[in-house]
């Protein structure tokens, strides 16, 4: 974003909007040490200079904050009084107040005079800071009234800003539950460029007329303002402009809260499509109803209905009569041996403790109160039509989903590398399962995902075998564990072109976060759900589709190519959204451990889906849920809707930072090589031609741009780094260099790569110490390289040759033997995992055959279809390499003999592989 000033010399002030609070905090800093100096110089020519660069900053920080409440534009006149005046000592000393207060968030808790210079005022920021310091953060101090800002949409001048700002500080009272500042600006952009750049921004408020195009060029607005122009706004009523703003700062931020104040009709506006505004005010309604309404419509995201009653709960005196020693601490505070639970947990946690079953709070089973509520709650904020919470992780949403959708002998289209728990629901649920195969990425033993045309071919074999009506689920991990993520809109759009009424699970355990970042948001399951609704009842999409349909019927439906090689467009009467995401809240967000939710955008819910869905829900839930995972995912909820843009934001920021120093420093790139856009996602899936969404020269600058068009694009807050230089395996890596010797932990390694995952909780000082110690490390290798013999230097060569070029290829699903296909003439690959899996529980059914001594190779020699009887997992990668009835092929073989793992479930070295007896094969019970 470039001001233009009246000689038309350029200032640079934002590129990409995703490092905006890392510059802005910088900048600050970077002025108070200029200040600093130039009070202390006496070089007069270096002093020029000094001051050239304080103009600089300072203009540059005046655009920044022209979208802030604090500092206040009445607070930057005075900093530019002062810069004129060549005031620089005094200058400093506000300079140093104001960061001291933006550091310690001080202007939350109070007012920030920045025109008093005494010192018991600088106390008062040191006091502050101090205060943060001894908290963690200025949030854990709960007696704090929380703090939001009010953006102010209207073509005010100077005094009338004053005035709007000065009427609503009047209307404070000690007794509102939440306090806020007023940030206004003067046009369409600028509106736009607040909510992006100001987290604190909760609740907005558009006023009369304003212009379209603002005082600076925002280039960062380019994506969400194309097709837009002045000329395009100029002709549209207030009431039109009006709506359009608000339907794209809800499409970035969607929990902000709207109101609309107008001078126009109000009772005409009222009866336009105003779905984005809570309430419209006439004209100068009383500043007290506006004030009120403000703070109701922010209590009602801040509101955590069971953890409220949680703590009501807690304090109510109660006798315990049930089966729960634990409850209320009863049998902890009279022990005389236990009582380091208290001291190490506190006591509320124990007073919060109650049976299910007792009628003090909610069940989860069947819920009425304060959970069901917490639940509604769940569903508005992550776009959903219902939301459930589960207490035992999403293997058990997972398997949830899969039973109240799926009944035996129906045909499941499913990743083949997602989460094991998938592969068990089949089992549970009798489905018969397609596997799809993913792209492989060779060089780092991983997977990517499943491109959309083998979903669609695979689609396309079951509608000319006469079996679409079979196929009821496809079922897709969004994102990967490595951090690749689909374009969830066009999967669901040109499946559903084939079969309208297909059912998307859409396993988003990594990707709870993205709702909250409108860049991540429309690659969400829920949100391409409610987008493709919206889509299909538009009148401009059924004449898009009946143009479309006029050209695909004049083609040969019979040819490949005809469907696979366009796009398809569904048929608008007769498509049917049925999507569910499955989320570990726990994982990307706020809660405790094994804290899940999913999440239903399905338009048959009600008709077909909520009783079956009862009782798989009753099936796989605990009758004693654990209320703390529940009030955790309860105030998790809360956190996303009141700061999950800010927090996000901040994980991406990060990210970015950590990436642009490996990227950069020659040492780090020597042993370490971050994986880019082109490393993870082929070319034929990277429509934009993005390579990476880093350029030194320009920036992060194309980050919007991949995640718009490609089929496939990498999350960048997941960093994923080529080790094969060090010579050292990941689970080596991970283990004996990262863990033990500096306490830094990771998840997920494959042979030749670790995974560094940030998240909502990392701090810049968390990547600072982890660029630290890559960089120790790296000297560390550096030194091994220099100080070795020739033969020990042959070692480590023969160890980076070995994870950078013998890397096994990663083998595709082979093929379900005949005797678990339903049809095993035919041409589709389905088959029935569950009758395998219960076949091998007979023991006469199932022999170890070892492939360490060439005993399975014989076997496969002679024409025997070896037939693995269990999942065979290694870890890494972590998936399948085979399923219960998968016939063993070469390729599958020479991937584990090339494995240097040592944890494999389901393979014991000392006895084999299990597999089935060929007299098992010839005589399968029936399915």
């Amino acid at each position: 974003m470039q001001e233009t000033s009246p000689t038309e010399t350029p200032y640079t002030a934002l590129g990409f909007y995703h490092k905006i609070s890392q510059l802005r905090a910088d900048t600050w800093n970077a002025l108070k040490r200029d200040l600093g100096r130039l009070v202390r110089l006496d070089d007069e020519g270096r002093a020029k200079n000094l001051v050239k660069a304080v103009d600089v900053k300072l203009t540059r920080l005046e655009i920044i904050e022209d979208y802030h409440a604090f500092p206040s534009k009445e607070d930057f006149r005075h900093l530019w009084s002062l810069f004129d005046r060549e005031e620089y000592g005094l200058l400093e000393k506000v300079v140093r107040r104001l960061v001291r207060a933006l550091i310690s968030e001080s202007y939350r808790r109070r007012h920030v005079d920045l025109s008093e210079t005494d010192a018991d005022a600088e106390d008062l920021e040191t006091l502050d800071a101090l205060a943060q310091l001894r908290r963690g953060h200025p949030a854990s101090n709960s007696s704090a009234q929380p703090y939001f800002e009010l953006l102010i949409v209207d073509n005010l001048s100077a005094p009338e800003e004053e005035v709007v700002r000065e009427a609503f500080h009047n209307m404070r009272r000690p007794e509102d539950r939440f306090v806020y500042d007023v940030v206004t600006v003067r046009s369409f952009e600028d509106a736009l460029i607040a909510v992006l750049v100001n987290p604190n921004i909760q609740a907005c408020l558009i006023r009369y007329e304003f212009p379209y195009k603002s005082k600076y060029n925002l280039s960062a607005l380019r994506s969400y303002l194309e097709g837009l122009s002045e000329q395009s706004l100029e002709h549209q009523s207030e009431a039109e402009r009006s709506i359009l703003l608000s339907t794209m700062i809800h499409e970035l931020r969607p929990e902000i809260d709207q109101f609309l104040v107008t001078s126009g009709d109000v009772e005409a506006t009222a009866s336009r499509d105003i779905r984005h505004f809570n309430r419209i005010f006439y004209r100068e309604t009383d500043y007290i109803e506006q004030h009120h309404t403000i703070l109701r419509a922010i209590d009602n995201r801040y509101r955590t209905p069971f953890f409220d009653a949680l703590r009501e709960y807690s304090k109510k005196p109660t006798g315990v009569f049930h089966a729960m020693p634990i409850s209320r601490g009863k049998s902890i505070t009279r022990s005389h041996w236990a009582g380091q639970m208290i001291d190490f947990y506190g006591i509320n946690i124990f007073l919060a403790e109650t049976s299910a079953t007792s009628g003090g709070l909610d069940s989860l089973l069947q819920p009425y109160g304060p959970i069901k509520k917490a639940q509604e709650y769940a569903a508005r904020a992550f776009g959903a039509r219902q939301s459930f919470f589960v207490t035992n992780g999403t293997s058990t949403a997972n398997k949830i989903v899969v039973q109240a959708l799926i009944k035996p002998r129906d045909i499941v289209l499913i990743d083949r590398d997602c989460h094991k728990s998938h592969h068990y629901g089949m089992v549970l649920a009798g489905a018969h399962v397609s596997y799809l195969d993913s792209y492989p990425l060779d060089d780092y033993s991983m997977y990517g995902a499943v491109p959309l045309k083998e979903i669609k071919k695979t689609l396309l074999e079951y509608k000319r075998s006469g079996q679409l009506h079979k196929v009821k689920m496809l079922l897709l991990t969004n994102c990967t564990f490595d951090g690749v993520v689909y374009n969830v809109r066009r999967v669901m759009e040109e499946c559903l072109a084939i079969k309208p009424d297909l059912v998307f699970l859409w396993d988003e355990a990594w990707f709870a976060f993205a709702g909250f970042n409108p860049t991540y948001r429309p690659r969400t399951a829920m949100h391409a759900a409610r987008t493709l609704r919206d889509r299909y009842r538009s009148e401009a999409y059924r004449e898009e589709y009946d143009a479309w349909k006029a050209e695909f019927d004049a083609l040969d439906p019979d040819d490949d190519a005809t469907w696979l090689d366009r796009r398809l467009l569904p048929d608008p009467d007769a498509v049917r959204i049925r999507a569910y995401a499955t989320h570990s809240t726990h994982k990307t967000l706020t809660s405790l451990r094994q804290g899940s939710m999913i999440h239903v955008w399905d338009q048959d819910y009600r008709q077909k889906v909520e009783a079956p869905f009862h009782e798989a829900y009753m099936t796989h839930t605990s009758t004693s849920p654990n209320y703390q995972i529940i009030a955790s995912l309860d105030v998790g909820r809360m956190q996303a809707e009141m700061e999950g843009f800010e927090l996000v934001h901040a994980q991406v920021e990060a990210a970015l930072s950590l990436r642009e120093q490996l990227y950069t420093h020659p040492l780090l790139q020597k042993y370490f090589r971050v994986l880019v856009n082109k490393d993870m996602v082929p070319l034929e899936y990277r429509q934009s031609g993005v390579e990476t969404f880093y350029d030194p020269v320009t920036g992060w600058n194309k980050m919007e741009e991949a995640w718009a068009n490609d089929e496939f694009v990498v999350d960048p807050s997941r960093i994923t780094i080529a080790i094969g230089a060090t010579g050292i395996d990941g689970d080596t890596f991970k283990n004996e260099y990262l863990m033990n010797k500096y306490g830094i932990q990771i998840n997920k390694t494959s042979r030749n790569t670790v995974l560094f995952m940030t998240n909502i909780g990392t701090t810049r000082g968390s990547i600072a110490y982890l660029l630290d110690v890559l960089l120790k490390l790296a000297k560390e290798f550096e030194y091994r390289w220099e100080e070795s013999s020739r033969p020990e230097r042959k070692i480590i060569e023969n160890r980076v040759h070995s994870l950078t070029k013998e890397l096994p290829p990663l083998p595709d699903f082979s093929r379900f033997h005949a005797a678990f296909r339903p049809d095993p003439d035919g041409n589709t690959p389905e088959g029935d995992i569950r009758q395998a899996y219960f076949l091998s529980y007979d023991d006469e059914n199932t022999e170890y055959l070892r492939f360490d001594n060439g005993e399975l190779q014989a076997q496969m020699r002679s024409g025997r279809d070896v037939v693995s009887a269990s999942f065979v997992i290694p870890y890494p990668p972590g998936f399948p390499v085979l399923v219960p009835g998968q016939v063993v092929s070469e390729e599958i073989l020479y991937f584990l003999q090339a494995l240097d793992v040592t944890e494999i479930h389901g393979y014991r070295p000392e006895l084999g592989l299990l597999v089935f007896t060929e007299e098992a094969l010839r005589n399968p019970p029936a399915g």
